[in-house]
C-alpha cells in the first residue's frame, strides 16, 4: 500500500498513485467520516472512510481496523481497496478506501420495509442470515470476534449478499479475565465499542474471573435476526425508553404472538438468544441450522453466501 495522499484544489485525492474524485458525503460518525469518491481511471465508485486519530491509542485502533481488513478475504467480509495515514493540522487521519455498496446497510433496507408496512420474506431472511453466518464463521475460525454486529454494520449488495463492515471493534475471540481490574477494563471497553442494544449480556457485568469468547457475536446475531423478522431490535425500545438494557437481556427474548415466520425460524432465534454464554451455540451450529431451514423452505436460494 502506498503512503502518499494529496488533497487537490479540484476535489480529488491520490492514494497509492491513483487519483479519486470526491463526489459527495455519505455518512458521519463521532470520529469518522465517509465520502463517496470516483476512480479517475476505472470510473468505479468507492467509499472513503476517514478516521480521526486524536492520540496514540486512536492511531493504534485505526491500524487494527486496517489489519483486520487485510486478514480476511471472504465474500461476506468487506474488503479494503487501499489505505494510508496522513497528518493534517498536527493530527493524524487514517484513510480507508472501501468498495461502495449502492444498496446500503441491512438497516436501511429494513427501514424501507417498515415504512411500507411490509415484512421481509422468510427465504430472504434466511439468505441474508446465511451470508452473515458465513462471514462470522471465517472471523471466528481465525481466532477473532466482531464485537459490534448490528444491522447498520451489515451491507447488502444488489443480490442481497451481506458484507460485514466496521471492523474497528474486533479483537481476539477469547479474552481471559483475571481479576476485578481486568473485568472493569473489558466492561468499560464494551460500553464504548459495543452498541448497547446489541451487546451480549456477559459484557454488561463482566465477572472477575471468566473467559469472554466469540459467542458475544452469536447473541448479536440473534438480535440482528430478530430485527430482520420484527423490523426493530429486541432491545431498541428498552433503550429508547431509558430502561435498563442490562436487566432486560437477562430474561428470555419474547417473540410476539403475531409473528408470521415459521416455527423453525422462531426456534432458531430462541436458541441463539440465550443469556448464559456457556449455553449459547457456536457459529457452526447456527450455520447448519440455517442451511437446514433453507433446504426445507420452498423456493429458497441455497447457493448464496
Amino acid at each position: 500500500m502506498g503512503q502518499t495522499l494529496c488533497i487537490c484544489s479540484r476535489g480529488s485525492i491520490t492514494i497509492d498513485n491513483k487519483k479519486y474524485y470526491f463526489v459527495q458525503k455519505l455518512d458521519e460518525g463521532g470520529f469518522s467520516y465517509v465520502d463517496l469518491v470516483e476512480g479517475a481511471k476505472d470510473g468505479h465508485f468507492y467509499a472513503l472512510k476517514r478516521i480521526l486519530c486524536h492520540d496514540r491509542e486512536g492511531r493504534q485502533e485505526a491500524r487494527t481496523e486496517v489489519e483486520m481488513h487485510q486478514i480476511f478475504n471472504h465474500p461476506n467480509v468487506l474488503s479494503l481497496v487501499a489505505h494510508t495515514f496522513v497528518d493534517r493540522g498536527g493530527k493524524t487521519e487514517a484513510w480507508l478506501l472501501l468498495p461502495y455498496i449502492r444498496k446500503g446497510s441491512l438497516w436501511s433496507v429494513l427501514e424501507k420495509l417498515r415504512d411500507k408496512g411490509s415484512l421481509m420474506p422468510e427465504k430472504q431472511v434466511l439468505q441474508i442470515l446465511r451470508g452473515i453466518c458465513s462471514g462470522l464463521k471465517t472471523i471466528h475460525e481465525k481466532g477473532y470476534a466482531h464485537r459490534d454486529l448490528k444491522p447498520t454494520n451489515v451491507l447488502l449488495d444488489e443480490d442481497d449478499r451481506p458484507l460485514l463492515m466496521d471492523l474497528g471493534s474486533m479483537n481476539h475471540a477469547r479474552i481471559e479475565v483475571r481479576g476485578t481490574r481486568e473485568a472493569m477494563t473489558i466492561q468499560d471497553w464494551a460500553a464504548q465499542r459495543c452498541t448497547i442494544s446489541y451487546r451480549a449480556p456477559e459484557l454488561f457485568n463482566v465477572e472477575s474471573h471468566c473467559i469472554i469468547d466469540e459467542r458475544t457475536d452469536i447473541w448479536s446475531l440473534g438480535c440482528v435476526l430478530y430485527c430482520m423478522m420484527m423490523l426493530e431490535g429486541p432491545y431498541d425500545m428498552v433503550f429508547q425508553k431509558g430502561d435498563s438494557v442490562a436487566l432486560a437481556v437477562q430474561n428470555p427474548v419474547t417473540i410476539p404472538q403475531s409473528c408470521s415466520y415459521s416455527e423453525g425460524l422462531q426456534m432458531l432465534l430462541s436458541s441463539i438468544m440465550v443469556s448464559n454464554p456457556q449455553e449459547r451455540p457456536n457459529i457452526n451450529w447456527v450455520l447448519d441450522q440455517v442451511q437446514d431451514l433453507q433446504s426445507r423452505s420452498p423456493n429458497t436460494q441455497t447457493n448464496m453466501v
